[in-house]
């Protein structure tokens, strides 16, 4: 999946966890404000690569708090060299011709989303040659046009009634999905704020049956052919260089690589076996933190998103992550890196999910759930490489403060289908 990640109440040593596990980070500004100035864009990438260790070169994408941005957000992110923004609503069903669901595209020749609702969009403008927008796809309920539904679309009543109803949501992602499927196979995503979900965070409690309601929704889109969970990156990289299923083991995207490190070393890197006991807890105020990277002397800021480092007594600063190194590969206490690009080991563990395996991303939690028949006990599936299918899985804690995107694609005879 897609982190969108900002500084309020996120923990930068679960943004290094979740990105050397193989999931994307992606910028949401620093402070989480909409129609962001360049130094909210901007810090957040120093300070997620200066206190998560995410390579600058990794966070590709961009999304706006709150949706709200303008055309000179967009101009901003080209200049900053991102790949994407997906910050759009595609508010018109795909049933509907003049839908407005399209597939991700470029702005070589303007934007094309929310041309009513964003001065200075569409009408060929602006022309970003080569920067890309992933639009946000509604779910649809019975009212059509009239009732769409995006962000965190659980916490809303459907079909115009006054109370949310798991059945009524559960429907209408599946109606919405199947339009994608049986159309033009465009991708569609869940979008949420994990507070909304999490069972570990104080004071929330979500309900357990909404919780069940998205695994069966995860476990009956897999179910059908030819789908795959995907992040923003993977599906881009698709689309950039789209290839038939026969030949989806030759994307290097679409792989699950694992880095091999030895479990018993301790360095902090990014996975929890070998970094516990190593976090640095950075106590403040506002928004206290752990990290891998030192403490900074104060709170980090959009005017200074990288501050120097408070060094216990008797310790030496760490060292931050360079260039010519792996995350999990680099150890910030000794300042040393255990590989180089060229011989860095990975163990690819792209696995089976839905009617290419047995391994589904809900392992069946929601199979009780409406008509979701949950796994299958004897799935056949075709390899999808020397090691199975290829399948991305919901972590089961969340970064507070952060929207996840979850994009379901399917990939069939060279074109992706929507989930």
């Amino acid at each position: 999946m897609t982190y969108f990640t900002s500084l309020n109440y996120t923990n930068y040593t679960l943004v290094t966890d979740w990105f050397v596990a193989g999931n994307e980070i992606a910028d949401h500004t620093m402070t989480h404000v909409g129609t962001p100035p360049v130094e909210e864009i901007n810090g957040n990438l120093i300070a997620l690569n200066a206190l998560a260790g995410i390579p600058l070169t990794s966070i590709k994408g961009f999304r706006a708090p709150y949706l709200n941005y303008s055309a000179e957000t967009l101009q901003l992110l080209a200049a900053s060299e991102f790949t994407y923004d997906s910050s759009s609503a595609a508010s018109i069903p795909v049933t509907d011709s003049g839908t407005d669901a399209w597939w991700p595209y470029t702005l070589d020749n303007g934007f094309a989303n929310d041309c009513l609702s964003v001065e200075g969009l569409c009408k060929g403008e602006p022309k970003l040659p080569g920067f890309w927008e992933i639009p946000m796809y509604a779910f649809f309920d019975d009212l059509g046009i009239n009732g769409p539904h995006l962000m965190d679309p659980w916490l809303d009543a459907a079909n115009g009634g006054s109370t949310v109803n798991d059945t009524a949501t559960f429907n209408y992602m599946k109606s919405t999905f199947t339009a994608h499927y049986n159309g033009n196979r465009q991708p569609i995503g869940l979008y949420t704020h994990p507070i909304h979900l999490s069972t570990t965070y104080p004071g929330v409690n979500p309900p357990n049956s909404t919780i069940q309601m998205i695994n069966a929704f995860l476990d009956w889109a897999q179910e059908q052919q030819n789908v795959w969970i995907v992040s923003n990156e993977q599906l881009l990289a698709w689309v950039q260089n789209p290839v038939p299923v026969s030949q989806l083991s030759s994307v290097d995207a679409l792989k699950c690589p694992t880095p091999s490190v030895d479990a018993s070393k301790k360095i902090c890197n990014g996975m929890p076996q070998n970094e516990a006991g190593l976090l640095s807890h950075c106590d403040f105020s506002d928004f206290p933190f752990y990290t891998c990277y030192g403490c900074p002397e104060v709170e980090v800021s959009p005017g200074n998103p990288n501050p120097p480092q408070q060094v216990p007594q008797g310790q030496q600063a760490r060292y931050r992550l360079p260039a010519n190194c792996s995350t999990p590969f680099w150890d910030p206490i000794a300042g040393q890196c255990s590989c180089t690009s060229s011989t860095c080991a990975f163990t690819d563990n792209s696995r089976p999910i839905g009617p290419n395996g047995a391994n589904l991303t809900g392992g069946g939690t929601g199979g009780g759930f409406g008509s979701s028949s949950g796994p299958s006990a004897t799935p056949t599936y075709d390899p999808f490489n020397g090691n199975g299918g290829v399948g991305l899985g919901i972590p089961g804690a969340a970064i507070l403060g952060g929207i996840v995107t979850v994009v379901v694609g399917g990939l069939i005879g060279g074109a992706v289908v929507g989930f």
